[in-house]
């Protein structure tokens, strides 16, 4: 069986990008990126979106108000080039111009649930909040891993990550600080069906 992971990245206020920032909030350091080189390879799950955005840089695109990437950035877009992707799209057409990546046109629940059940190994999201969510409300989810940057992106803030979510309990299952600012935290999730107090049985 297959270990499902939903991994995000985000400022403290659960944004997962903002206008006028860097990549990581310009604020990623040694002990973050050597644990990035680090982690054992997962096949990542994705949507449309993210593979739009993600397949752009691979390119040679940078994003709005950016001329180039930091080394660090290129490091992180070519580990993401050669590990194996899987992108879960109605639109997009075969064939594919990003190396490693397989195109899944069913329903991404019952296809990751598939995946989960053949073989061994990691399974993990990149960006796709949408997907996560869909994910995560199946009840799929084995571990849910979020690295929180020291800022506050209150005013420019993009794409925030919990909304519409379901409610889930979540038990810590490890917890980490990077470079003495950037948080780390894992948890296994439950889905509520209910609120604790609304007397549901």
């Amino acid at each position: 069986m297959r270990e499902l992971i939903v991994d995000f990245i985000t400022s403290l206020d659960g944004y997962a990008a903002a206008d006028g920032w860097p990549g990581w909030w310009g604020l990623e350091g040694p002990e973050y990126l050597g644990w990035l080189a680090e982690r054992p390879e997962a096949t990542l799950l994705m949507g449309a979106n993210t593979y739009r955005l993600m397949s752009g840089f691979a390119a040679g695109a940078t994003p709005a108000g950016t001329d180039e990437f930091s080394i660090d950035e290129e490091d992180s877009i070519r580990g993401i080039t050669a590990a194996s992707k899987v992108v879960f799209s109605s639109t997009l057409e075969k064939p594919l111009s990003w190396a490693n990546t397989t195109l899944v046109r069913d329903d991404p629940v019952e296809a990751v649930r598939a995946m989960k059940a053949d073989g061994s190994g990691l399974l993990s999201t990149i960006g796709s909040i949408t997907l996560c969510r869909s994910l995560l409300r199946a009840g799929i989810v084995d571990r849910f891993r979020v690295v929180m940057f020291p800022v506050i992106t209150g005013a420019t803030g993009l794409q925030r990550i919990y909304d519409d979510h379901p409610d889930v309990a979540l038990d810590m299952m490890a917890s980490r600080t990077f470079d003495g600012r950037i948080q780390l935290v894992e948890y296994r999730p439950q889905v509520l069906q209910h609120p604790p107090l609304d007397g549901s049985e």
